[in-house]
């Protein structure tokens, strides 16, 4: 029986699978109206009979598409009376300051879509005024004819969820067809605004996502599939898609939590654990940072201009993917991205129609990729067309239409540096420390020059890095997360508050995994979220559940004070109160049989003289099939290194070597 996981990416849907006969690895291109066609297409070439898989493993953007696209439910939002407004105040912050036009960003339901009921729960959870059902529901059932989903946001419903329990109760027996979705389900943390933003999006996005795992399960079903179906999350974890379906909002990142994940698992075998993923694609680069084989998280990002405060994996994404449009902007500046060709048209030397200029199609140009590469197995280049998407541009800059295309990928590689000090140098972490891991059909091609520049003197390519992320979902962990906000002073009764919040964590985190259906040794992970009284912001202080039984007041306070020094360069203020604001569990099964990814179908090509462009010139280069290198032999560059998936720059005063894991180490030369 095989365990099968597709990714689908903007460009391209990838298929790894592992089974009895060891390895098998697809790209095919994405559909993007119809991403399920995109997941099939895969199956189909792959050859693999849906009755031989046991396990289906998923990760896609559509939860995210959905939101950037307005595409989702016709949605009511019911609030507290007197918080109508909530989702139209927001912050007072201004993303772009010198902005004259700034818009606050456009919420999912409308004020003319937003109803009140009257009830309030008081801070410390106590009802201050019951709700009346009978006052409230009928008026209520009468205002939501006509929509397909309803949000409930009541006002501190995460300390005492009983009132949106209640109306979601009554709400379904009478209107089974209307899809709920209440707060306290979708997170359980504090700060109403972006708690609100968050149960609106899951109800927006909650029928577009059950819908697509639908077909996804009726196509399955139809070839003789009888195995289970996980997804991928957020916060680099899978579950079954009965979790999804229960709250979509931790799919959102799920593709690139998962080429993070498959990272970390391929990189380790070759002893690198701490690392700098690079993840580029056909539409956007992102950038992770990885200590002792463990990803740094973060508490929220933006969609469209939205706050989610989910557990995810700390990402930062920009838009210099394969298929990013280079551009000149008003202001006479080359730019690359944030548009992107994406898989249809796609860059213009795929000969599908694309008629701008591309990331891709630079590379193309500068002789990186040349013509005769085959991309998804199939798509050949076309440099002639590369060479007309790029002529009015340089044009425009009175260059050469080469020299411009350098220009370009040189840009994109200025802009992945900068996202990668976002990780790093711009919170403490010096990037030299780190080995970093491209992946991706084009993160390879960009990864030497961009570690260069960086100061990072080694770069590990996996084997096949265009499906590290369909990798990833194979490799993942089952994950369940918990969070609660509960403020509570570090006191003398702090010790026993923790204790009392993480086990009834847990117990709530294992009966959701025996729902579920999820088997296996469970471990858990624990940490609270601590600030000084009068921060606006919490620091994550790490709990070792084996040393919970023993926590006491001055174990708390040093570890607050450790976490606080390595952010701010000083730990504990005399005199200054410490809180804790919420409590985070985590419940992880361990993925233990998922082999390492071995170099599929590579090129034993030998090394044939080529000419690339470098910096300012052409230049004289090798290039060869990835399969060709011996393990432990170094080839000096400047050289194109290709494999199935993904083409590999060595430029210059760099050497590559193949390890004993397939894994591709480049290195600087002295």
């Amino acid at each position: 029986m095989y365990r099968v996981g597709v990714e689908i990416g903007g460009t391209f849907t990838d298929l790894v699978a592992f089974g009895p006969a060891g390895v098998s690895i697809v790209k095919v291109p994405s559909v993007p109206a119809h991403p399920d066609q995109g997941a099939f297409a895969a199956l189909a070439a792959s050859g693999l009979a849906l009755d031989g898989i046991a396990e289906f493993i998923h990760g896609s953007t559509v939860a995210t598409n959905a939101v950037l696209e307005r595409k989702g439910a016709r949605l009511a939002f019911v609030v507290t009376e007197g918080f109508r407004d909530i989702l139209l105040l927001q912050r007072h912050d201004r993303t772009r300051i010198f902005d004259l036009f700034y818009k606050k960003p456009e919420p999912l339901a409308a004020r003319g879509d937003t109803f009140t009921v009257r009830e309030r729960i008081a801070g410390d959870g106590t009802v201050l005024e019951a709700l009346d059902l009978e006052e409230a529901g009928p008026r209520l059932l009468a205002a939501l004819e006509g929509y397909d989903a309803v949000a409930i946001c009541l006002l501190n419903g995460f300390l005492e969820p009983a009132h949106e329990r209640a109306l979601a109760a009554w709400l379904a027996a009478r209107r089974p067809e209307l899809r709920i979705t209440c707060s306290h389900v979708v997170t359980g943390e504090f700060r109403e605004y972006e708690r609100a933003t968050a149960t609106t999006m899951a109800a927006f996005v909650q029928p577009v996502v059950d819908g697509y795992l639908g077909r996804i399960e009726e196509g399955l079903a139809a070839g003789g599939f009888r195995g289970s179906c996980t997804m991928m999350q957020s916060n680099g974890g899978r579950v079954p898609f009965a979790a999804i379906r229960t709250n979509a909002l931790t799919a959102l990142l799920s593709g690139p939590a998962a080429g993070v994940t498959g990272a970390i698992r391929q990189a380790g075998l070759s002893g690198f654990r701490d690392i700098i993923t690079l993840d580029i694609g056909g539409t956007s680069a992102d950038v992770a940072l990885v200590r002792d084989g463990k990803p740094d998280w973060s508490r929220e990002t933006k969609i469209d201009g939205l706050p989610v405060r989910l557990p995810m994996v700390d990402i930062v994404t920009i838009g210099a993917g394969g298929g990013s449009i280079v551009w000149r902007d008003d202001g006479g500046m080359l730019r690359v991205g944030p548009e992107s060709a994406g898989a249809a048209p796609g860059p213009a030397s795929y000969g599908r129609g694309g008629t701008r200029p591309t990331l891709t199609d630079a590379h193309v140009l500068c002789g990186r990729l040349t013509p005769d590469a085959k991309l998804a197995g199939t798509l050949t280049l076309d440099a002639v067309a590369a060479g007309r998407a790029f002529a009015s541009v340089a044009a425009a800059f009175g260059r050469g239409d080469v020299e411009i295309a350098e220009d370009a990928a040189r840009l994109a590689d200025s802009n992945i540096v900068a996202a990668i000090r976002l990780v790093s140098t711009e919170r403490g972490r010096d990037p030299r420390d780190f080995a970093l891991v491209p992946y991706g059909g084009a993160g390879p091609l960009h990864a030497a020059r961009v570690a260069e520049a960086l100061g990072i003197a080694t770069v590990v390519v996996p084997p096949d890095p265009g499906v590290i992320s369909a990798y990833g979902l194979l490799v993942a962990d089952q994950m369940l997360d918990e969070t609660r906000t509960r403020r509570t002073p570090l006191d003398a009764a702090a010790p026993d508050t923790v204790r009392q919040v993480f086990r009834a964590q847990l117990a709530a985190l294992e009966a959701r995994a025996r729902a579920l259906g999820l088997v296996g040794a469970a471990s858990y992970d624990l940490s609270l979220d601590m600030r000084y009284v009068g921060q606006a912001y919490e620091i994550d202080v790490v709990v070792d559940p084996a040393g919970l039984d023993r926590l006491d007041l001055a174990t708390l306070g040093d570890a607050f004070a450790a976490a606080h020094r390595r952010i701010y360069e000083h730990g504990a203020v005399k005199g200054k109160s410490v809180e804790i604001v919420s409590f985070r569990a985590r419940l992880r099964v361990p993925q233990a049989d998922a082999p390492p990814l071995r170099l599929a179908g590579a090129s034993a090509v030998p090394a044939t003289a080529v000419r690339v462009f470098e910096g300012d010139r052409w230049i004289d280069a090798w290039r060869l099939g990835r399969g060709a290198l011996v393990a432990g032999q170094p080839f000096a560059g400047p050289a194109i290194v290709t494999d199935t998936t993904a083409t590999t720059y060595v430029p210059p005063g760099w050497t590559a070597t193949a390890d004993a894991h397939d894994n591709l180490i480049l290195r600087r030369s002295a």
